[in-house]
């Protein structure tokens, strides 16, 4: 059963069509890759799944819903989750602190109880702290969990990212370059969680990425874009051996 959908989506910047008329759905609990040379359009499709931009036509629905009438503060609420290329975490504020915020579309108490301290807040503090720690447990954080997110190498701070993501319990994960500026080692550890996520979370991923090792190794089906258009859909290989998408990345001499 598809989980999100995307119908004839197109926007447009000025005179520049970022993405033009596409259209693609990813299945529940599968690993889909979104796949493209700079410019293709791939970080756009993210913003407008995340209601950063509004489409000039088409639809987006996930798991039943239009997401063409829900408030960008809102999505996160449907269950749809998302990493940065520029990772975008607090600073000065510690792993678990991070973690926590990500727990703040489950608060279900008042300004008022809160300030109060009520027994149901105190349930709910308690029950965010477990989430948070069965999260650091998952992903090898704890040593860093006490440490600001200012000091930690580049590497570790990719994973909080996925991390607080993972806090906020979604259906849908969006990774925006998971890879991007690791190591072959932390790419490899990187690969092991993503698998992870989707078999023990049961979650669905939905990732843009560059390293096509990674794409190979953990996608169920890719999609191919170039200038804002599909080139090529299918599985990892179909999509690499595709006449399209050769000359897409090597040019017509390939």
């Amino acid at each position: 059963m598809s989980l999100l959908e995307l119908d004839n989506v197109t926007i447009r910047f000025g005179g520049l069509t970022a993405v033009d008329g596409l259209s693609f759905s990813v299945d529940e609990g599968e690993v889909f890759a979104i796949v493209g040379p700079n410019g293709a359009g791939k970080s756009t499709v993210f913003n407008l799944i995340s209601r950063f931009y509004d489409p000039d036509e088409g639809t987006i629905r996930f798991d039943g819903h239009d997401l063409l009438k829900v408030r960008p503060a809102g999505v996160a609420a449907y269950g749809v989750a998302r990493t940065f290329q520029n990772i975008e975490l607090f600073d000065h504020a510690t792993v678990l602190q991070n973690l926590l915020v990500g727990r703040h579309r489950h608060r279900r108490t008042s300004l008022l109880s809160e300030i109060l301290f009520t027994p149901s807040v105190r349930r709910q503090e308690l029950e965010s702290r477990e989430k948070v720690e069965e999260i650091i447990d998952f992903l090898d954080l704890q040593p860093y969990r006490e440490k600001m997110i200012a000091g930690l190498p580049y590497g570790v701070r990719k994973v909080v990212e996925v991390a607080r993501a993972l806090a906020t319990e979604p259906k849908l994960l969006l990774l925006d370059e998971p890879a991007s500026g690791l190591s072959v080692e932390e790419t490899t550890d990187m690969r092991w969680w993503i698998d992870d996520i989707r078999r023990q979370m049961g979650i669905t991923v939905l990732m843009v990425e560059h390293d096509m090792g990674l794409v190979s190794s953990v996608s169920d089906r890719v999609l191919a874009m170039a200038d804002g258009a599909r080139l090529a859909l299918g599985t990892p290989e179909e999509v690499q051996s595709d006449p399209a998408v050769i000359e897409a990345y090597l040019g017509k001499a390939a």
